[in-house]
């Protein structure tokens, strides 16, 4: 029986025409050999398995080539280029710098060093993985690195390159090597698959592309596992089988319901997910990739960073008109925030939960509405902030001086959602512009929504200030302070002293209103925040002005102050 030869080792590059996805270094390498312009040392890096050490060993039996073609490459017919060929060149020489990175390593390289060549121009060492050198070992090959023998050239491989000494990089011309395309792995893994006559499909092939982030070795690798497993047809479902990936199917799903609103199925089919055996993780993970492909799917300009196959590509162009920009960029946010926290959470599956139930609640603002909708105004949407007229309303033009007074706030709550108003036509809000009085209770009561009254409102608002931690008591002093003033039937005004106050109510006018409209039975409460410039506080006093204050309130504390000698911090 043959020997096997593994696919990353059988179709190794032997020539720069068949390194995959470095098409300007290898250039730049067969243009130095044609010019004769070659450097004492060089420095290839770049991440694992994209052909760092495969282009150093092309690039020394090129060198050495005593029939150099015209196009630069290596003619594989002279002495020397079968040498190499067969593994018994003598003048292209390999050190494992993982293995070998002491001090007397790098000595006995530089004594090689001086050696001439037996057959050939030049002698080339190439040094892997040389950012594992010791710090000894380095400063007893700089010299060496600087001032070879003009026979020697030194070829240097490293994944790591800020490990390297400065002295070391600058000795050197650096080629940085970059993580190879989808699509051009997608182009070598079929040519493979040819060669090895097996019968793939273009979407399984685009999987594994996808999953070794730019290695061909390890698309290779994981080629020959999938052709094991599959026994010679690698399909889309095998791919994802062997690989435990999750299908894209789950991800359309998912969003599907999101869009709907669905929460209670979307958290049904995480569990589905989570109980085939899949990582919390990889699916928020994968949730937010899925997100961003839908994103780059929305436009032509950006769909050439739509990085999947071409049969799923319709699917996801279709999806991705359900979804508003908006939307799509809420959701990527929440699912990276998720994944940012997925480490430090100590209920994992209640934070995946959690993330779903928000990305349910971007529903709202997340679909496109349809024309009918558009033509209904949301009550929960200061009316302002919609060019739609708002159903019959009354409108009054007295506005109380401390109204003049106030800053407004401008922020309109809805939902998770706070904006600022649109610019009037004058670019400022109006301090008498007509103020917005909905429908009467009986109307509003008769569409599904409970009134209520001043008094209910102001202790839900209590209630809720009350269950605040000791973290945030500084907004629930702001809330025992900073009453409730009913406007209307489903609007109140709260009126704060100074910015702090504003921007804690504001943060917290989420949650604020999920517990108000909860309690009252009202989806459609909301509130705005002003600040009242004449009664503004300050937010910090001097020591001196607190002493001033209470010795005005009792001067026996300048008393007791020159009895004592005593002096103010």
């Amino acid at each position: 029986m043959d020997n096997y030869i593994v696919s990353a080792r059988k179709y190794r590059p032997s020539t720069f025409n068949s390194v995959v996805g470095q098409k300007s270094l290898t250039t730049t390498l067969k243009n130095a050999i044609l010019k004769n312009k070659l450097s004492h040392a060089y420095l290839f890096c770049g991440p694992r398995g994209v052909g760092k050490t495969s282009c150093a060993r092309i690039f020394a039996k090129t060198i050495n080539c005593m029939n150099l073609g015209e196009n630069g490459e290596a003619c594989n017919e002279c002495e020397s280029c079968l040498s190499f060929n067969e593994q018994r060149s003598l003048n292209i020489h390999e050190l494992d710098a993982a293995s070998h990175n002491s001090v007397d390593d790098m000595r006995s390289l530089t004594d090689k060093v001086r050696i001439s060549p037996q057959f050939g121009k030049y002698s080339i060492y190439i040094i892997d993985e040389v950012h594992m050198l010791s710090s000894s070992a380095f400063n007893a090959f700089l010299k060496t690195l600087e001032e070879p023998p003009t026979h020697a050239i030194f070829i240097l491989a490293t994944t790591e390159k800020y490990k390297l000494p400065a002295t070391i990089l600058s000795r050197c011309q650096i080629y940085d090597f970059a993580r190879i395309t989808v699509a051009d792995i997608v182009e070598h893994l079929q040519f493979v698959a040819s060669q090895e006559e097996v019968s793939v499909e273009p979407e399984a092939l685009n999987v594994i592309a996808r999953k070794v982030d730019g290695g061909m070795r390890d698309a290779l690798s994981v080629f020959d596992q999938i052709v094991s497993y599959s026994g010679g047809n690698i399909t889309y479902q095998s791919v994802i089988d062997n690989l435990n990936m999750l299908d894209y199917d789950y991800y359309f799903r998912i969003t599907d319901v999101i869009l709907k609103g669905e929460t209670l199925n979307c958290m049904l089919l995480l569990n589905e997910i989570l109980r085939k055996g899949f990582d919390g993780q990889d699916i928020i993970n994968g949730l937010a990739s899925h997100f961003r492909d839908l994103l780059v799917c929305r436009d032509e300009k950006t769909l050439v960073l739509f990085e999947m196959g071409a049969s799923i590509r319709e699917r996801y162009g279709k999806m991705a008109k359900q979804c508003s920009e908006q939307f799509l960029y809420q959701a990527i946010a929440l699912a990276n925030d998720c994944d940012l926290k997925y480490q430090e959470s100590h209920n994992k599956r209640l934070l995946l939960e959690l993330t779903l139930i928000r990305l349910c609640q971007l529903t709202e603002i997340g679909i496109p509405q349809s024309e009918e909708k558009k033509k209904r105004i949301n009550p929960l949407v200061d009316v302002r902030e919609t060019s739609v007229p708002p159903p019959p309303v009354e409108t009054t033009t007295n506005v109380s001086e401390s109204k003049k007074t106030a800053e407004p706030v401008a922020y309109a709550l809805s939902g998770a959602v706070s904006r600022p108003p649109r610019s009037t036509s004058i670019g400022k809000l109006a301090v008498n512009e007509p103020k917005v009085v909905y429908q009467s209770a009986e109307k509003k009561n008769e569409s599904g929504e409970t009134p209520f009254g001043i008094e209910e409102l102001t202790r839900c608002w209590e209630e809720y200030a009350e269950k605040i931690s000791e973290q945030k008591g500084h907004l629930k002093n702001t809330m025992m302070n900073c009453k409730p003033v009913l406007k209307d039937n489903f609007r109140f005004e709260i009126v704060v002293y100074n910015p702090v106050q504003k921007d804690e109510l504001l943060n917290e006018s989420v949650e604020i209103l999920k517990a108000l409209r909860t309690q009252l039975k009202n989806t459609r409460i909301q509130f705005t925040v002003f600040i009242d410039e004449k009664n503004e506080k300050k937010l910090a006093y001097t020591h001196t002005e607190k002493f001033d204050h209470l010795n005005n309130m009792n001067n026996l504390l300048s008393v007791l102050k020159e009895e004592f000698d005593l002096t103010i911090d």
